[in-house]
């Protein structure tokens, strides 16, 4: 049993994987985020070379907890995503999750060009493993 995580973005959709154990994440690559038919063939391809169980989304929230309007805008990718896949999907809060992934390479000394690419499935890596520590 494998989990997929999604770290949804405007741009770009951060993409981890957990090992078969379900004890690490593992990230993966970032996919666009448009066009929309493009990111699902791609989804659709992962899903099924990793043989996913269920989709983990990152849900955006505010420090004191609330949603605002990023949480709006991945309310409505779910929605499209349900349509689209058969795996089901959970969300998990994903607080700081870029924030962590940008100074967790600027520790390890990647360059500011290399961040850009690898932020998103690291954000998506660390969303991952939060849910993995959980022991979900």
């Amino acid at each position: 049993m494998r989990i997929l995580a999604l770290d949804h973005g405007t741009k770009r959709i951060g993409v981890a994987v957990s090992d078969e154990t379900n004890t690490i994440a593992l990230p993966l690559e970032y996919i666009p985020a448009e066009p929309f038919a493009e990111f699902l063939v791609r989804l659709k391809q992962i899903l099924a070379e990793k043989e996913v169980d269920f989709i983990l989304v990152g849900m955006p929230r505010n420090m004191d907890g609330s949603f605002g309007p990023a949480a709006q805008k991945v309310e409505v990718f779910v929605a499209a995503l349900k349509s689209a896949v058969t795996a089901p999907i959970k969300l998990w809060d994903e607080r700081l999750t870029s924030t962590m992934a940008n100074r967790a390479m600027i520790q390890a000394n990647v360059r500011r060009d290399k961040r850009k690419e690898k932020v998103d499935a690291m954000a998506a890596a660390i969303l991952l493993q939060s849910y993995l520590d959980m022991g979900q």
